[in-house]
C-alpha cells in the first residue's frame, strides 16, 4: 500500500442510535488505514423530520435544549464503550461542548479532512438528511458514508464512479489520497448517465500522472436506474469503497425524478466517499 497521506483528521457526529456503532467501525477502519485521528461531537436530537422522496430533502424540527445533556450523555456512553473495546483511546477523542445542530456540524467540519456519517434515511435510527446535507454542502470537505452494517475491508479496491461532470472531477481530486493508497482502482462509467466532458480514458491518464494505475469498466443502465447500476457493478467488481460525486443535477430534480445519488443513499451496503 502506498502512503495515502492528507486524510489525518476525521469528524464523527455522535448520536444515541444503533447506527452510531457502525459509523464508528467505519471510521476506525479508515483511521487505521490512514493513521488518522478522529474526534466525535454530540449532535442535538431532533424530535422528527419531514423527509422527501427516496429520501432526498428533509427538514428537522429540534426539541428544546432541555434534552441536550441527556442526548450527549448517551451518545458519549456509546462512544466510550466502543473506544475501550477497540483500544482506540490514543486516536479517538470526544470534543467537549454543547451538542451541535446540523449547521454547527457543517461549519466545524471545515477544519477536518473528512466527516464520517451514517447513511441517511427516514427511520428513527437513521441519520437525518439535514445532517448529511450540512456535512456535504456547508463544510466544503468530503464525507464518508458508513453503510448500515460493518464491513470487512475499506479502501483496498476503490471504484470511482465517473460521469464526466465538474462534481465528479472535484470528488476524484478530493479522493486522491485514498486512490493512492488503494491496491486496485477501477473507473466505472454508466454510459447512459454521463454529461459532456472527458471520458474514462482521460481520467485514467490523469490518475496515471499521480502514480495511480486504474482499469476502466463501462456499464449500461439495466433499467433499475443509474445508482443501482453503479452499486450492482461495484459489487460485481468486488469494490469495498465507492467514490461518487453527490448531485450533478439539482436535489429537487432528484427528489422528483430520482437519480444516482438518491438510489445510492437508499441502498449502498459499502462505504461511499462523496463530495460535491
Amino acid at each position: 500500500m502506498r502512503d495515502g497521506g492528507l486524510m489525518k483528521s476525521l469528524l464523527i457526529p455522535a448520536e444515541d442510535t444503533d447506527q452510531f456503532e457502525t459509523t464508528l467501525t467505519t471510521a476506525s477502519a479508515f483511521a487505521s488505514r490512514f493513521q488518522s485521528r478522529a474526534d466525535a461531537v454530540a449532535l442535538r436530537f431532533a424530535q422528527f423530520q419531514a423527509v422527501g422522496a427516496e429520501p432526498i430533502v428533509a427538514v428537522a424540527f429540534p426539541p428544546t435544549s432541555d434534552t441536550d445533556p441527556e442526548t450527549a450523555r448517551r451518545a458519549r456512553q456509546r462512544f466510550d464503550t466502543f473506544v475501550r473495546s477497540r483500544s482506540l483511546a490514543d486516536t479517538f477523542g470526544w470534543r467537549a461542548g454543547e451538542p451541535m445542530d446540523d449547521a454547527g456540524l457543517g461549519a466545524l467540519a471545515r477544519v477536518y479532512d473528512l466527516t464520517v456519517i451514517a447513511r441517511p434515511g427516514a427511520g428513527p435510527d437513521a441519520t437525518r438528511m439535514t445532517t448529511f446535507e450540512a456535512a456535504l454542502f456547508d463544510s466544503g470537505r468530503p464525507i464518508l458514508i458508513a453503510p448500515p452494517r460493518p464491513v470487512l475491508s475499506l479502501g483496498e479496491h476503490v471504484v470511482v464512479s465517473w460521469n464526466q461532470s465538474t462534481e465528479a472531477a472535484h470528488t476524484v481530486a478530493s479522493a486522491l489520497p485514498i486512490l493512492n493508497a488503494a491496491t486496485t482502482v477501477t473507473i466505472l462509467t454508466v454510459n447512459t448517465a454521463v454529461v459532456a466532458g472527458p471520458d474514462a480514458s482521460d481520467l485514467r491518464g490523469y490518475l496515471s500522472l499521480h502514480g495511480i494505475e486504474a482499469s476502466v469498466v463501462s456499464e449500461t443502465d439495466t433499467g433499475r436506474g443509474p445508482g443501482n447500476t453503479i452499486l450492482d457493478a461495484t459489487k460485481k467488481l468486488g469494490g469495498d469503497l465507492l467514490v461518487k460525486s453527490a448531485y450533478t443535477h439539482s436535489r429537487l430534480r432528484q427528489m422528483i425524478f430520482g437519480g444516482a445519488t438518491s438510489q445510492i443513499l437508499s441502498s449502498a451496503e459499502i462505504p461511499v466517499f462523496m463530495a460535491n
